[in-house]
C-alpha cells in the first residue's frame, strides 16, 4: 500500500470524530487573538468573519477530503473573529489616572479581595469634576478601616471617599494579566477606602435577582451559622464573601476549594437530582408515567431547575459554563441521543467559546472541560471493551474512585501552572468529600429551596449542615498533613498549549497514531522542568525587587506590596515566606548583576550617574531629567508607567530585559 493509501486510510477511520475537533480549532483563532502583540483593526476582524463565513458556505459542498479542511478553515478564522468582536463589544472608558476623591455608585456585587477585604462592585458610578462619557461603567472598591456600622445592601446606593484607579498588568512579564481581565469583566478601574461608607439611598427597582440572591445567602447564614453556613451560601447562591481566608486556604490544600465554585459538578448534581426525582415521581403514578414521554418531561423539567440555579447563583463566568455543558446532555436526553458523548462536550465548547471566549484564558474552563473530557473519554472507552467497574455491589465506590482519579489527573497540570501548587493527598480528600457533596449537600439544598415558603427549610439546612462540616473538617485534616502543599514552578507560556494538544491527540484521534500524542506530553513536561525563572524582577511601581539566590528569591522589602511579592515566589516554585525571603536581600546583589539601585526620594533628588552599572532603578521621580547614556539604561516609575513590571534573564551573552508590554503587547485593554 503507498503513502497516499495509507494516509488515506488513516484520514477515513476519522469519520464521525472529526466533530469533536471543532472546539479545538476554534480555540486556536481564539488563542490566536489574545496572543497578537497589537490590535487588529476592526476591519480584519470583520474581513476573518466574511471570509469564515464563504469558507463554511463552501464546505457544507466540499468532498470527503476537502469539506473537513475548508470547515477548520472557517472555524480557525471565526474564533480570531468573535474574539475579537468581543473585546470591543466589553469595552468601557477606564480610569487612566489616580482618582482620590469622593465616589458615588450603586451595589451590584459582593466578594472579598484576597487580603480578606469586604469588595463593592458598584455601577452607575459618578465621580468629581469628571464628565460622565470619561467615567468608568463598573469599579470595583475594597473595603478597609472600620466598616461595622455599614451592612452592604444590594442595589442601594452608596457613597465614600476612596483611591481609584486602573486595573494593574502582570505582576511580571507573561504574567497574568489583570487588565484584560478587568476589561472583559467590565470595570474600568479598581481601588480602596479607608473612610466610612455611607449609604445614600436604600435599593430602588431593579437588581430584583440580586437582591434574592443575597437575600437567601443571608438567610441560610443565620441558619447555619459560622464557616458552614458560609460554604453553604456560597454552594447555593454564589455569595463567598462570608468565606474566611483559613478556610479557602485549607480547601485549596486539600484540592476541594472546586466544591466552593458553582461549577460542573454542582449543576450536574442538581440536574441529576432533579431528572432523577421527576423519573420516579413519574414512575410513582403510573397513569401519567405510562402515558407522557415521563423521560423528556423530567429532562425539561431538570432544565428548568439548573436555569433557577443559574440565576439565583449570580450567573458567573463558571456557572453560565457549566450550565451550558449541562443544557447540552439535557438537550441530548430529549433528542433521544448519548447524553455523555465528546459530541455533547464539543457542543458545549463552542457555545461557552462563542459566547465568552476570554475564557478559554482561565483555568476555569481549562480545568472543567479537561475532566469533562477524560472522564467521557475513560468511560467510553472501558465501555467499548466491554469492561465494567467490579462487581454491582461494589461498582459505586469503584466508579468514584475512578472518576475522581481521572478528573484528578486531567486537571493536574492545569491547576498546577495556574495555582503554583500540587495538592499531593487531594485524591484522598475528595474520595471523602465528593460522594458527601452529591448524596447529602446538594439533594438538601434543593429541598430547602423547595420548603424555604414553607418555613421548613431548617430541616433541610441542617442535613445540609451535617454534610458540609465534614467537608470542612475533611479539608482541615487534609491541609494540615505533612507536604499537603507541594510548590510547583510556573510553567512557560508554550507548555499548557502543548500538553493539551498532546493529550487531544490521545483522546480525540482515531487508531494507532492516536499515541503519537505522548510526544507532545513528554516534550510539554519536558519544557516545564526547563522553566527559565528571571534572575531579577522589578515590580511596576518600582518599589519591589527580587533577585534569585541559590536559597531562594531575595525581596528588597519586608512589607508592601504584598501581593506581587506572593506572586513572585510562588512563581519561582520554591515556598519560602515574604520574611525569609528579605532575609535573604543584600545590596550587593543587585551589584554583582551590573545593576544600581537608588532607593528613596532622598537619593533620588540627587544628580543621577551610572557608576559602571548597565542598569539603573530609581525607585522614586527624580527631581531632574536622567542623563543620557547609550551603555546605560535608567529606568524611573515614568518609565515603568509605560513599559509595565521587567524581568532580567540569564543568557549566554549575558543578561536580557524584558518588559511585561514586550509580551503583553499594545492591546485594548492596555492601551486607555
Amino acid at each position: 500500500m503507498g503513502i497516499w493509501h495509507r494516509v488515506e486510510a488513516i484520514w477515513l477511520a476519522q469519520r464521525g470524530m472529526l466533530f469533536p475537533w471543532a472546539p479545538v480549532v476554534l480555540a486556536c483563532g481564539v488563542g490566536a487573538y489574545f496572543w497578537q502583540s497589537r490590535e487588529p483593526s476592526v476591519g480584519v476582524l470583520w474581513g476573518c468573519g466574511v471570509v469564515a463565513f464563504i469558507l463554511a458556505a463552501l464546505a457544507t459542498r466540499g468532498r470527503e477530503w476537502v469539506g473537513p479542511l475548508l470547515w477548520a478553515a472557517a472555524l480557525l478564522l471565526a474564533g480570531f473573529a468573535v474574539a475579537g468582536l468581543r473585546a470591543h463589544l466589553v469595552a468601557g472608558p477606564v480610569l487612566g489616572w489616580r482618582y482620590y476623591g469622593p465616589v458615588e455608585g450603586r451595589i451590584v456585587g459582593l466578594d472579598r479581595s484576597a487580603s480578606d477585604a469586604l469588595r463593592l462592585t458598584l455601577d452607575k458610578v459618578v465621580l468629581a469634576r469628571m464628565a460622565p462619557d470619561r467615567v468608568p461603567h463598573r469599579i470595583r472598591v475594597s473595603l478597609h478601616g472600620d466598616q461595622t456600622h455599614f451592612t452592604p445592601q444590594p442595589g442601594a446606593r452608596v457613597m465614600m471617599t476612596a483611591h481609584l484607579g486602573p486595573a494593574g498588568g502582570p505582576v511580571e512579564p507573561g504574567g497574568f494579566d489583570f487588565q484584560r481581565h478587568a476589561w472583559f469583566l467590565g470595570l474600568g478601574a479598581v481601588g480602596y477606602t479607608r473612610t466610612p461608607v455611607l449609604r445614600l439611598e436604600a435599593a430602588q427597582s431593579g437588581l430584583a435577582l440580586f437582591r434574592t440572591r443575597m437575600g437567601l445567602s443571608h438567610h441560610v447564614q443565620r441558619g447555619l451559622p459560622g464557616q458552614v453556613g458560609a460554604f453553604a451560601a456560597a454552594i447555593m447562591t454564589g455569595d463567598r464573601s462570608g468565606l474566611s481566608l483559613t478556610t479557602l486556604d485549607a480547601m485549596r490544600v486539600s484540592n476541594l476549594a472546586h466544591l466552593l465554585a458553582i461549577s460542573g459538578l454542582h449543576m450536574g448534581l442538581l440536574a441529576g437530582f432533579v431528572f432523577a426525582g421527576c423519573r420516579l415521581a413519574f414512575a410513582a403514578v403510573p397513569r401519567l408515567g405510562l402515558r407522557l414521554p415521563a423521560k423528556k418531561l423530567s429532562a425539561v423539567l431538570a432544565l428548568l431547575a439548573a436555569a433557577g440555579y443559574l440565576g439565583l447563583s449570580g450567573g458567573n463566568v463558571a456557572t453560565e459554563r457549566a450550565f451550558v455543558m449541562v443544557a447540552v446532555m439535557l438537550g441530548a436526553v430529549m433528542l433521544e441521543r448519548r447524553a455523555f458523548s465528546l459530541r455533547a462536550v464539543a457542543v458545549a465548547a463552542v457555545i461557552v467559546l462563542s459566547l465568552q471566549p476570554e475564557a478559554l484564558l482561565g483555568p476555569g474552563f481549562q480545568m472543567s472541560f479537561a475532566a469533562t473530557v477524560a472522564l467521557v473519554a475513560v468511560f467510553g472507552w472501558l465501555r467499548d471493551a466491554g469492561l465494567s467497574a467490579g462487581p454491582r455491589w461494589l461498582r459505586p465506590v469503584l466508579t468514584v474512585i475512578l472518576s475522581s482519579a481521572v478528573a484528578g489527573a486531567a486537571t493536574a497540570p492545569v491547576a498546577a501552572a495556574h495555582f503554583n501548587q500540587y495538592a499531593q493527598y487531594g485524591l484522598l480528600a475528595n474520595l471523602l468529600s465528593v460522594p458527601l457533596m452529591g448524596v447529602v449537600v446538594m439533594p438538601a439544598a434543593v429541598l430547602a429551596t423547595l420548603v424555604l415558603p414553607l418555613g421548613l427549610d431548617w430541616i433541610a439546612l441542617w442535613i445540609m449542615g451535617v454534610g458540609l462540616r465534614w467537608i470542612l473538617a475533611v479539608a482541615d485534616w487534609v491541609a494540615a498533613f505533612d507536604g499537603a502543599r507541594l510548590p510547583v514552578v510556573a510553567p512557560g507560556p508554550h507548555v499548557l498549549p502543548v500538553l493539551a494538544i498532546g493529550a487531544l491527540i490521545l483522546v480525540l484521534w482515531q487508531g494507532r497514531a492516536r499515541f503519537l500524542g505522548l510526544l507532545p506530553l513528554v516534550l510539554g513536561s519536558g519544557l516545564w522542568g526547563l522553566t527559565d525563572r528571571p534572575v531579577m524582577l522589578i515590580s511596576d511601581t518600582a518599589a519591589l525587587v527580587g533577585i534569585t539566590t541559590d536559597a531562594g528569591r531575595a525581596l528588597n522589602e519586608p512589607t508592601g506590596g504584598g501581593f506581587v511579592a506572593q506572586t513572585w515566589l510562588e512563581n519561582d516554585g520554591e515556598g519560602i515566606t515574604r520574611d525569609a525571603a528579605f532575609a535573604l536581600w543584600s545590596d550587593d546583589l543587585a551589584s554583582d548583576l551590573g545593576v544600581r539601585l537608588v532607593q528613596g526620594r532622598a537619593a533620588a533628588r540627587l544628580p543621577l550617574s551610572c557608576d559602571g552599572a548597565w542598569l539603573v532603578l530609581v525607585t522614586a521621580t527624580p527631581d531632574t531629567p536622567p542623563p543620557h547614556d547609550p551603555d546605560c539604561r535608567i529606568v524611573t516609575p515614568e518609565t515603568l508607567r509605560r513599559t509595565g513590571s521587567l524581568a532580567l534573564y540569564a543568557t549566554a551573552d549575558g543578561l536580557r530585559l524584558v518588559t511585561a508590554r514586550d509580551l503583553s503587547g499594545a492591546r485594548l485593554w492596555n492601551s486607555q
